[in-house]
């Protein structure tokens, strides 16, 4: 097992600063080292009043944590901020062991745990578009650092191409995602088709989205408790109580500053998010950072223009929590909250119900005289409206009732809907 000594920095200008305190930056960043399977060696922690153009933390410090790494044995230093190519280049050449930033150790991450093709397809895309900046020459500075932490996938290729090379692939990787954007595309008018809602679970890293997919839908999606457990997107079909069809869709994790380019990425993935009609944003209520991960969730949120949908806040880990005053705080602080323990299915009909409350507030009233000839139309009525009356009128049926507007919508075509 590698063994990695941690560096984390707090500036002291406004324009630099940091929201999250120097502690909860440690602890996350410990939490993503541990998730790429690394031994923590030490942390480092700098204070500055803004970032050193040549350095980053400058030459001095530099030094003292190459000092650091020679007593310890250390494999790599990893940087809690990101860092331009010329600082990591420099920062190597004085500390004298592999240097890698937040970028790369995520992306190390989503390396491992993508195993689709669409995520893999969108780890490389994301993975190249990093390092093609950090091209030195004909080659890339990162090739010689041989393996471990930091060049899974396209790394362990060594990837010696040049600028053009690079580029030309990143072009293949964005039209293969424009391919897979078609076909996830395809899927959502099938389900719209079938009048099937979706309500997307969203949240950070490890909050148990997984785990709740699971408990909702007797599943067997992979939880861990570590950062990224899984990558690849998950969709799970669900009857409500009503009689009514959803898919729940596990999406990707969301995490504090997720650079850019990697909401870019993953646009193929987060588009279930953007196309969903329901948002469950579960937080972990055992951990003491709570509402700076919930606001992390929202700055995402932010970025996929999303807010306006239904969400539904679920408090999960209440099983963890082990001041229950604590729990009736949080509801309160957060709004029509649902407090749940995935885990052990405590309250998730509670939840069920919630979900069931908002889809038929989008329900609207019909009245329709429909050919009985038209039995496949009908049953399809009777599983996903809800009947407020019937009565055969010769060879039709007329009825009333409250239905999805998709479904109303297809009456309105074959023309069997009533007038108001």
């Amino acid at each position: 097992m590698e063994k990695a000594l941690l560096v984390t920095v707090e500036f002291f200008d406004r324009e630099y600063k940091n929201t999250w305190k120097l502690d909860d930056v440690n602890f996350e960043l410990k939490e993503l080292v541990k998730s790429a399977g690394l031994q923590v060696a030490g942390l480092v922690e700098c204070f500055k009043a803004a970032p050193m153009a040549a350095h980053y933390i400058g030459k001095g410090k530099a030094e003292e944590i190459g000092l650091i790494c020679r007593d310890k044995g250390v494999d790599v230093v990893i940087f809690g901020d990101d860092l331009s190519s010329t600082q990591q280049q420099n920062l190597e050449e004085i500390i004298n062991v592999k240097v890698i930033d937040r970028t790369q150790l995520i992306l190390d991450i989503f390396a491992a745990r993508a195993h689709s093709i669409e995520g893999k397809v969108q780890v490389e895309l994301a993975q190249l578009q990093y390092l093609l900046p950090r091209l030195k020459g004909k080659g890339i500075m990162l090739s010689r650092l041989g393996g471990g932490i930091g060049t899974r996938g396209p790394g362990e290729q060594k990837l010696e191409m040049d600028r053009r090379k690079i580029r030309e692939k990143i072009t293949r990787l964005k039209d293969e995602l424009e391919k897979i954007r078609g076909r996830r595309e395809e899927l959502r008018r099938k389900r719209h088709e079938s009048d099937l809602a979706i309500v997307s679970i969203i949240g950070y890293t490890n909050a148990g989205k997984s785990t709740l997919l699971n408990a909702l839908t007797d599943s067997d999606v992979i939880t861990q408790d570590r950062l990224f457990s899984t990558l690849d997107p998950t969709a799970r079909r669900f009857v409500l109580p009503n009689n009514q069809k959803v898919v729940f869709v596990d999406t990707v994790g969301f995490l504090h500053n997720l650079p850019h380019h990697l909401i870019e990425a993953f646009k193929a993935t987060l588009e279930e998010v953007v196309e969903a009609d329901i948002l469950i944003h579960i937080l972990d209520a055992s951990s003491p950072m709570v509402r700076e991960l919930s606001q992390a969730v929202h700055e995402v949120l932010d970025e996929l223009g999303v807010h306006d949908k239904p969400i539904v806040i679920v408090l999960n880990k209440i099983d963890k929590v082990p001041d229950k005053s604590e729990i009736d705080r949080l509801r309160r602080e957060f709004e029509n909250s649902i407090a749940v323990s995935a885990l052990h299915k405590q309250n998730l009909g509670e939840l069920v119900r919630r979900i069931s409350m908002i889809l038929f507030a989008s329900l609207v009233y019909v009245k329709a005289l429909i050919p009985q000839s038209e039995g496949k139309l009908l049953n399809r009525i009777y599983r996903e409206a809800s009947i407020i009356s019937r009565e055969f009128k010769g060879d039709n049926v007329y009825l009333e009732a409250d239905m999805p507007a998709r479904l109303k919508n297809l009456l309105d075509k074959k023309g069997f809907c009533a007038k108001l």
